[in-house]
């Protein structure tokens, strides 16, 4: 059966120099119809036309990792798979219960063979045959939540314009080594290129200066990423001071103004 009406299939298979990977996934049309009979006008539906894509992308290449899968929705990415245990392995907690509920492991597991297959037996004859293609890794450093000092946070280092995807993350603080980390999280972007996520959990105080450092392994060119506090939101502490002064200050003002009043009452009387 084809796809129905509204969804494109894409299947892609690309090679530069020793990475091979293949896309698959669905282009998909959310529609808004107007029901027969309603009197409205029908290219009415056109304006409310929203695009997007799932991938489901499988790679294999000479570097590590020497073969991944990644899904993404929107350049989001859902899920990665552990090929060591057959499973797979949601970005974020609440993709667990997805995670389970698919039954394409021999799929997936042929889809690796054919794709090391295509490293090993074609790899060698397109040597020096196809342009040798290099993205040097864009790194950024921000806060998965608005930044208070003394509560728990997390750091996280984007990674953007990645191919081939083969890199080392090392976090820092005050440029001594940082353990800790989590998993860096590699996707495919619509384009061939490649972005990763490094997570770091943290309890940011002023005077923090924490680093990323991204080594691109195939060519040893390193990215570096500093954050420091900025933009700050006021803490539990600060606020529950300044209610206390302004409090404060407060009945002064009332304290003051009745001792003037009396004051001044006598001499009016006079």
């Amino acid at each position: 059966m084809g796809p129905g009406p509204g969804v494109v299939r894409v299947c892609r298979v690309g090679s530069l120099r020793g990475v091979v990977w293949f896309h698959s996934g669905s282009v998909g049309t959310t529609l808004v119809v107007p029901a027969a009979g309603s009197g409205a006008p029908a290219p009415g539906w056109r304006d409310e036309l929203q695009n997007h894509t799932f991938l489901h992308t499988m790679y294999c290449q000479d570097w590590s990792p020497n073969v991944a899968l990644s899904e993404s929705y929107d350049e989001d990415q859902l899920f990665s798979f552990d090929f060591s245990q057959s499973i797979r392995v949601p970005r974020l907690p609440e993709f667990a219960d997805w995670a389970h509920q698919h039954g394409d492991t021999s799929d997936i597991m042929f889809d690796k063979g054919f794709c090391r297959a295509m490293i090993e037996e074609i790899g060698s004859e397109l040597e020096g045959q196809i342009p040798v293609s290099r993205g040097f890794p864009i790194v950024q450093v921000f806060t998965l939540k608005p930044l208070e000092f003394g509560k728990p946070n997390t750091l996280v280092c984007f990674i953007s314009n990645l191919f081939p995807p083969t890199l080392t993350v090392n976090w820092q603080h005050q440029s001594a080594p940082v353990e800790g980390a989590g998993p860096t999280f590699v996707s495919a972007v619509d384009g061939l290129t490649f972005q990763a996520f490094s997570y770091l959990n943290v309890t940011p105080a002023p005077s923090d200066l924490f680093s990323c450092i991204v080594t691109h392994e195939i060519d040893g060119y390193t990215a570096i990423a500093f954050w420091v506090p900025q933009n700050a939101l006021p803490s539990d502490l600060l606020e529950n001071v300044l209610c206390g002064v302004a409090f404060g200050l407060g009945v002064l003002g009332i304290i003051v103004g009745l001792v003037l009043f009396y004051c001044r009452k006598p001499c009016l009387g006079g």
